[in-house]
């Protein structure tokens, strides 16, 4: 059809350059100037995703360091499938972070687009450490793009180098085994964990649940702050994550007005080796013993839900151990997920970030006094060498 119009008509040539002229300026309007790349460990879309993601996470070092790591990852990740297989099947079949880092996403860089013309259009790109869509990939998609200006973001709010780390050293890595220098000006929001905003979501998702309790016990409850634990042999090396997860907690009850008796707790233990504790199982069995039996846990460290909201928090300790405890309520604050408010903090943190012009925050450049990883000090290098002007 297309071929015999064309045939029959003596101005398509000039009619289809116009068109092509269009699509082409309406492709340049497009172009990212800016990319936002959101960085997180992911989760399992799928059942049959979850070897290929246990088998990312047991062989990354930046996260664990494994006795003949090449042959222990994968006998670990192979033995562990199934267990992990059946906790998603229980939460629907697989994890819900990329919706709600898709949706956080948008919401965010629509904001961008009014709030920062300047430094428009922008978009968001996921890079996930263990599954679909991977960090490397993203990163190429954003040099075929043709970004300017490129942002790591972090999605962990409190840095770790297990986490936020690992992320932002698979960056380096990426151009480091290209021997290629980047075609875009990276910078990095490596934490920010007492943000306003972060500190207002949390807060006003705390209020929400508590509304719930039965009034006689609302002033009874105790909120419990439950944060993905660490080895004490990576604690012990000096990194910042216990003491930046504190410092939101603290910001958040000093929102709350110190409404109720608090703890911060531990959870996602692994292992035969000695973990960061408390942990949150066995201060809710404490608390039960002593007679705190109304109780709120709040995923202090997520942004959005996934395996250890929906499956450890919920299931495993609000359904299974609260009534093994015999705890009269036990509820858990929703996570942050598609609050707008949560959007305008990302956006917020970008814009903030942008007319800084820093490469990135005084505290990346520092490594932790005992960091055994050489890999660590080049991508901090990596970062604060980037000239973004």
């Amino acid at each position: 059809v297309v071929e015999s119009f064309e045939a029959s008509s003596p101005c398509t040539g000039c009619a289809n350059e116009r068109i092509t002229k269009k699509h082409s300026k309406k492709n340049t309007l497009r172009k990212p100037k800016t990319g936002i790349l959101m960085l997180n460990m992911g989760g399992p879309e799928k059942l049959a995703d979850v070897h290929d993601f246990l088998l990312r996470l047991f062989m990354d070092t930046d996260l664990m360091k494994l006795p003949v790591q090449n042959k222990l990852g994968p006998f670990i990740a192979k033995r562990r499938t199934p267990k992990i297989q059946e906790q998603y099947s229980k939460i629907g079949g697989g994890s819900p972070i990329k919706h709600w880092t898709s949706m956080q996403g948008e919401g965010m860089v629509k904001l961008l687009d009014k709030m920062s013309p300047e430094t428009a259009p922008h978009k968001f790109y996921i890079g996930f450490r263990y599954v679909n869509p991977l960090t490397e990939e993203a990163i190429e998609e954003m040099e075929k793009d043709g970004v300017e200006r490129a942002v790591a973001f972090t999605q962990y709010p409190q840095y770790s180098c297990s986490t936020t780390g690992s992320s932002l050293n698979a960056i380096y890595r990426y151009y480091s085994n290209r021997g290629d220098r980047p075609k875009m000006r990276w910078s990095v929001i490596d934490r920010w964990p007492t943000h306003p905003l972060l500190v207002e979501c949390f807060a006003e998702h705390i209020s929400n649940e508590l509304l719930k309790f039965p009034e006689a016990k609302r002033d009874d409850v105790v909120i419990l702050f439950s944060a993905h634990s660490l080895p004490l042999s990576v604690v012990n090396r000096g990194d910042p994550y216990p003491q930046e997860v504190g410092a939101t907690v603290q910001r958040v009850m000093e929102r709350l007005g110190h409404c109720n008796p608090y703890r911060l707790v531990w959870q996602s233990r692994v292992g035969p080796m000695a973990w960061l504790g408390p942990q949150t199982d066995e201060v809710i069995k404490g608390l039960c013993e002593r007679g705190k039996k109304n109780i709120l846990l709040v995923p202090i460290a997520f942004t959005s839900d996934h395996i250890e909201t929906l499956h450890e928090l919920d299931i495993e300790y609000g359904q299974v151990l609260g009534e093994e405890c015999g705890v009269e309520n036990i509820r858990r604050a929703e996570s942050l997920n598609g609050n707008p408010l949560f959007m305008k903090a990302l956006a917020d943190l970008v814009q903030s970030h942008l007319k800084s012009n820093e490469p990135c925050s005084r505290q990346l450049t520092l490594r932790c006094p005992l960091c055994t990883n050489p890999t660590c000090g080049e991508t901090k290098a990596f970062f604060a060498n980037q000239k973004l002007s």
